[in-house]
């Protein structure tokens, strides 16, 4: 699905996969889950490329839900791929904390399982190896996207922003969906590690300049960072007792 000039999306509101597509190739913002591979490749022949034109992954975060594809390019195709140095460890299977789930609805709870079976998300393909990034990294990928570090969701999460596609990926930094409730708009993102330092990441966010704020879980915030990260914070906040 194009989203803009240089802006592809597969996957859905539930986990959805980012690629930047520029004359120098393709550049895929996190892996999903295993079953988007297929989503990936039909994506790639409607833009008039295949899989050699990938020339690398950036994965936002090592989760399950983000690793997708993503280790068997790597294997299969000699894609790089790329995660915070912070994350490399939960990318290749280390222990990560156990988390409540929080609050939940059973519609939308069944769903996201439900969605991540069909997609094949419970055979998690960890990473062997990673090319580890810093804040503030520019990687010689298509796009030239930049790493902005966001620490919360877990130590290594990061943004990805790129002028090119006028978009800032910022995986579980927010979702606009959630996974569990449903509810939608921007709003912290459930399974989040440490949330009040989530929350104070958003000001390295809101200092970004794009016309795209684009999750992994939700539908893409089309206005500024400094927009979304207010409303996730507009969010956050606990609702005011009744007079």
């Amino acid at each position: 699905m194009r989203l803009a000039p240089h802006l592809s999306r597969i996957g859905n509101d539930i986990v959805a996969v980012h690629l930047i597509d520029t004359p120098d190739g393709v550049t895929v913002i996190d892996a999903g889950l295993p079953g988007h591979r297929r989503d990936l490749q039909h994506e790639l022949r409607a833009l008039g490329r295949t899989v050699a034109d990938v020339r690398g992954v950036v994965l936002t975060h090592g989760d399950s839900d983000h690793l997708g594809f993503a280790e068997r390019l790597r294997r299969d195709s000699g894609v790089l791929v790329y995660v915070h140095a912070a994350d490399a460890d939960r990318a290749r299977g280390g222990d990560k904390p156990k988390l409540p789930l929080g609050p939940l609805r059973l519609g939308p709870t069944l769903g996201f399982f439900a969605y991540s079976l069909r997609k094949g998300g419970m055979r998690t393909h960890h990473l062997r190896d990673v090319v580890e990034v810093a804040d503030g990294d520019v990687l010689d990928l298509p796009g030239a996207p930049r790493i902005v570090a966001l620490p919360g969701h877990s130590l290594g999460s990061i943004a990805v922003h790129s002028d090119i596609a006028d978009a800032v990926f910022v995986g579980d930094a927010l979702t606009t969906r959630s996974v569990l409730t449903g509810r939608t708009g921007p709003q912290p993102a459930p399974f989040t590690d440490d949330p009040a330092t989530a929350l104070a990441s958003l000001d390295r966010l809101a200092a970004l300049n794009a016309s795209w704020v684009i999750p992994g879980h939700g539908a893409p915030f089309r206005g500024s960072p400094a927009e979304a990260a207010a409303a996730v914070r507009a969010a956050a906040q606990p609702p005011r007792a009744a007079a």
